[in-house]
């Protein structure tokens, strides 16, 4: 059985919210930031795989699942959350984020400091840092919001997966019909959280010079082979502007690869970060 098809243990972040956590395995610690729409049951395949070299800890971001809350999480809110969540630990951490929860992950990082967490794994965060991607409108935070307060959360969760994620309208007619959907408008309120890890850095723009320059700790930063272009040019890019982080393009990879297939990365993470 899966850590997450477990009861999960609980801690309290700074303000109180109690945040579900998910711990497994034996080793080094390996913290799990999810991506948008989705939960820690998700990525309860890597959790698996990672467990078999790694202490894998697992939870559920604020207002997701087992963490429930009905407001949008603040990124500090959510650094919070990542810092409860580490300190259970009781060692220095490895994050990895996917996405958006890559982003995150990253700046918790930053934050938290080497004392916290010791190594990045970073799977495919979605800066946009020139054109090789249509840039992310300035309003879809405040769109998606809107459809969120007015009770059309389907209608939010399109719009992102539209303009964020640039899947067309008959690949997002499809998803409609999975699962995933239902469970991703569950969660629709707390899109504004993971807009909030990116603003500024979607536009097409190089990325800023001083927002990370905190980061002492080793980072690898990852873009599969048959993703889109633009995540090759993001990773390299922040390995150009960060001493500490790798750029590598992973072959037969995709953005979905941590959540459908992850043993690849699960490898390549041994390699780096294991005992």
């Amino acid at each position: 059985m899966s850590p997450q098809h477990t009861p999960p243990a609980t801690v309290a972040s700074a303000d109180g919210t109690a945040i579900a956590v998910y711990r497994s395995g034996a080793g080094p610690a390996v913290v799990i930031v999810d991506c948008a729409l989705s939960t820690s049951a998700d990525t309860a395949k890597l959790a698996r795989l990672l467990s078999e070299h790694f202490t894998v800890i697992g939870f559920d971001r604020r207002g997701r699942a087992e963490s429930p809350s009905d407001a949008a999480p603040t990124l500090e809110q959510e650094v919070a959350d990542i810092a409860a969540v580490v300190a259970t630990a009781g060692e220095p951490v490895v994050l990895f984020g996917h996405s958006s929860g890559a982003a995150l992950a990253l700046e918790a990082a930053v934050r938290l400091g080497a004392g916290a967490v010791r190594g990045l794994y970073l799977w495919e965060p979605p800066y946009i840092v020139d054109d090789s991607r249509a840039p992310v409108a300035d309003d879809l935070p405040a769109r998606v919001a809107a459809e969120v307060a007015a009770g059309h959360r389907s209608r939010a969760v399109a719009l992102f997966y539209r303009e964020a994620l640039g899947i067309p309208g008959f690949g997002v007619a499809i998803m409609r019909l999975l699962p995933s959907w239902r469970r991703g408008t569950a969660i629709a309120h707390t899109l504004p959280g993971d807009f909030a890890t990116v603003v500024g850095l979607q536009q097409g723009r190089p990325l800023p010079t001083d927002r990370w320059a905190g980061l002492t700790v080793p980072a690898v930063a990852v873009a599969g082979g048959k993703s889109e272009p633009f995540f090759a040019t993001t990773v390299k890019a922040l390995a150009a502007l960060l001493p500490t982080v790798e750029a590598v393009v992973m072959p037969a990879t995709h953005h979905g690869t941590p959540i459908m297939a992850p043993a690849p990365i699960v490898a390549d993470l041994h390699t780096r970060f294991g005992s």
